[in-house]
């Protein structure tokens, strides 16, 4: 059983039940520190749950400098946090709740259940044995005059004097999940400087399908094809098509450059290998075979294995010209342009770029401006594709945070 040491006189409270926030409160229980923890839905790990809904992706075992690279322009600030509580260290804390993990196919790890239930479980049952009070129906609604936190509950406001405040409230996607990004007001309101929260690992939309292809294969996988954008390495996965235009892993791979490369030109054209295991000599000579009375679908389907979505959506693309080609047809097979034009919306995102920059905390995670009050997890400006990075990212600062605030409480 895991038990507190003895009891300080310090009280914290942190505000929001995520990874960042519950991983703060053990680390601070375990040392005595009385913590109270706030979270405006009936139930903490809300989002932690849904995100572990066909499969808990928990972390990645990929080399640690293939890992610090997904955090892109923020890789050098997060690997700092990671220094902290890597993968490795992530997985044996999960152990240490009697949660086994496994290694897949792709490299990412998993519970060997698959589920995330079984392990916010666990993660609960051992702080309430640390003493964590978790108060939920109750949201912060910033400060009162006197500097105290304003905690609106079902029992009415109250006002809070911690000795520290941790703020981990997540970003801007999934509001009915409880990371709805009004927190970026009560900051901004205090001086605190917070870049503009925008869809991270989120679908994009093109100028409009033609009304056939949205009807017939909206919600269809496109497997085992390349992606790209111009001068970036192509990645080989799946993503689904949707009836305004493109969603899922291989996509969110690619969703920040993306958007960045709307944000400055006003769309994005990325290139997609229909065929990536198949060279492009190869297919011509293929598709320059005689077809005799076959159709062209079923000649597709002979030479090349391409059928369904994936000809659906070269036929929706092509010049109907390039048909008559071989060498023309297969190029485009090879090199399928898809004009974007715009983002999902940010509240339909898997997570949320912007935030509170990293130049506003010292390397505690403390505010420079608000003496005392710290910020964790994705309310901070950094982003990541899906596999786990996001995760790990956000347990890391949850305890760099908390080491932060166990300095400040000790001055």
């Amino acid at each position: 059983m895991t038990t507190a040491t003895q009891p300080t006189a310090h009280h914290v409270a942190i505000i929001g039940g995520g990874p960042a926030g519950l991983m703060a409160a053990e680390v601070l229980a375990q040392v005595g520190v009385r913590v109270e923890l706030f979270d405006a839905m009936p139930s903490v790990g809300r989002k932690f749950l849904l995100a572990g809904v066909g499969g808990m992706n928990i972390t990645h075992s990929e080399p640690k400098d293939a890992f610090i690279g997904r955090y892109g322009e923020r890789q050098t600030e997060v690997a700092a946090l990671l220094r902290e509580f890597d993968a490795d260290a992530l997985r044996a804390w999960i152990h240490g709740l009697g949660i086994d993990t496994f290694v897949g196919t792709s490299g990412r790890v998993f519970p060997t259940d698959m589920k995330a239930a079984p392990l916010l479980r666990a993660w609960l049952r051992r702080l309430r044995e640390l003493g964590v009070t978790i108060h939920t129906r109750s949201r912060w609604l910033g400060w009162n005059d006197d500097g105290s936190l304003r905690i609106a509950s079902v029992d009415g406001d109250r006002a809070l004097a911690p000795d520290a405040c941790l703020l981990a409230l997540g970003g801007g996607s999934w509001a009915r999940l409880g990371s709805d990004g009004a927190w970026t007001a009560l900051l901004q309101a205090r001086g605190v400087e917070v870049a503009v929260l925008k869809p991270s690992n989120c679908g994009f939309e093109v100028a409009g399908w033609s009304e056939y292809l949205r009807d017939k294969f909206a919600g269809a996988p496109l497997k085992n094809v390349a992606l790209s954008l111009p001068d970036q390495a192509p990645r080989i996965g799946e993503f689904v098509l949707t009836a305004d235009g493109i969603e899922g892993s291989l996509v969110y791979a690619f969703s920040a450059d993306m958007r960045r490369t709307i944000e400055a030109d006003g769309q994005a054209v990325i290139s997609l290998d229909l065929l990536p295991q198949m060279p492009l000599a190869k297919l011509q000579q293929a598709l320059a075979k005689p077809r005799g009375k076959h159709s062209m679908a079923k000649h597709l389907h002979r030479q090349a294995g391409l059928d369904g979505v994936k000809a659906a959506l070269l036929r929706e693309l092509v010049p109907a010209a390039a048909f008559a080609e071989p060498a023309d047809l297969a190029t485009w097979i090879k090199a399928l342009p898809i004009t974007l034009l715009r983002t999902r919306p940010l509240d339909e995102a898997i997570s949320s770029a912007g935030g509170v920059p990293f130049a506003e905390l010292d390397a505690g995670l403390m505010l420079k401006t608000l003496p005392g009050v710290f910020c964790a997890g994705e309310m901070l400006d950094w982003e990541a594709p899906t596999g786990g990075y996001l995760l790990t990212a956000c347990f890391a600062s949850g305890r760099v945070a908390a080491q932060g605030m166990l300095r400040w409480l000790s001055t």
